[in-house]
């Protein structure tokens, strides 16, 4: 049996997953729920394995703008969006350019980020997201103490 149409239909659909741009944003303190596949992380994570840590701001005179800053110098980043309290990035891997989605909201009560970082496209991410979200962390502390 021919497999010729596996060479086709497959790259297709990372490609619709690729270029779909899901709903996201802020709803009631909240960012967009993560979906079923291991290809994601969030602060606000149901999902022990998908949660990161909360990103301390109370040494921080503007959380938002040094987010900014530091989305902004990060590989593969294009904002998005940037608002007071939230901002929206994708970020296109070099080689294959699938698009990854990060958003960041200031939670001003508890004076802390939530980040959340998902892959549109493909099953697994490799730890990409949460490579992504470590070096976030460790730029905004950086700049936090400059």
């Amino acid at each position: 049996m021919s497999m010729w149409w596996f060479t086709l239909i497959v790259p297709g659909l990372l490609l619709v997953q690729n270029l779909r741009q899901p709903r996201l944003g802020v709803k009631d303190g909240r960012l967009a729920a993560l979906g079923p596949k291991p290809n994601a992380v969030s602060t606000q994570s149901v999902d022990q394995r998908k949660r990161v840590a909360t990103i301390d701001c109370s040494k921080v005179a503007s959380p938002v703008t040094t987010a900014a800053q530091v989305l902004k110098q990060m590989s593969g980043a294009n904002l998005v969006e940037e608002s007071e309290d939230y901002l929206y990035a994708v970020f296109k891997t070099p080689l294959m350019r699938f698009r990854d989605d990060v958003e960041v909201y200031f939670d001003r009560s508890a004076c802390c980020l939530h980040f959340r970082s998902a892959s549109r496209a493909g099953y697994s991410d490799l730890g990409v997201n949460r490579k992504r979200y470590q070096q976030f962390v460790t730029r905004f502390e950086q700049a936090a103490t400059a």
